[in-house]
């Protein structure tokens, strides 16, 4: 029986040894990445940095979709963008498990989606632990925001400036702080 390929066992919250005989397909992956990040994040043309954020997710990035580079992410290829998002300077995407940003979502700058953790056991730490991160429509992710891993941030809902996220934040919720609680609701 053949082993499922790496990306896939990530997609599936598969739990990675630091001596998977595949682990160096990240790593290839990720400069692979890293040179396309180099020639989107020199671009101040709108368009060719959807047509490069395209190539590097593996998905069209709709018209709608705007980027303000710099923008560092480690794989690209587990990142699902919808349309009339806004991504702001200085965001860092770690999408090994996955990241999904739905329609109208406003990202602001210095946010860090970080799907990727390891163990606690010092004896294991090389390992790598992936689980995805979920943006609903319509949520607002403030400056400086960190949003760890297996965390969805529900519909219309705000992460104030500065916040740690590391629970999941409602519909219609403000969240902040560090760890983000929640603050209030919002009246639709």
């Amino acid at each position: 029986m053949e082993t499922q390929d790496i990306f896939e066992r990530l997609r599936n919250g598969e739990t990675i040894s630091s001596g998977d005989p595949q682990a160096y397909k990240m790593r290839d992956a990720s400069f692979a990445t890293k040179a396309l990040l180099l020639k989107m994040n020199s671009s101040a043309n709108p368009n060719e940095i959807r047509e490069i954020l395209s190539e590097i997710t593996g998905t069209e990035i709709d018209e709608s979709v705007t980027v303000f580079t710099p923008l560092h992410i480690n794989y690209g290829k587990h990142t699902r963008i919808g349309k009339n998002v806004f991504i702001n300077f200085d965001c860092v995407f770690l999408d090994l498990g996955g990241i999904t940003i739905e329609d109208n979502v406003l990202i602001a700058p210095k946010v860090s989606l970080l799907t990727e953790s390891h163990p606690l056991d010092p004896t294991d730490r090389q390992s790598l632990i992936p689980k995805p991160i979920y943006i609903k429509k319509n949520a607002w992710i403030g400056a400086n925001v960190t949003i760890l891993q297996g965390v969805t941030v529900g519909e219309n809902a705000v992460v104030a400036a500065g916040s740690v996220v590391s629970k999941d934040v409602p519909d219609n919720a403000v969240a902040g702080g560090i760890p983000a609680k929640i603050i209030r609701a919002i009246s639709i």
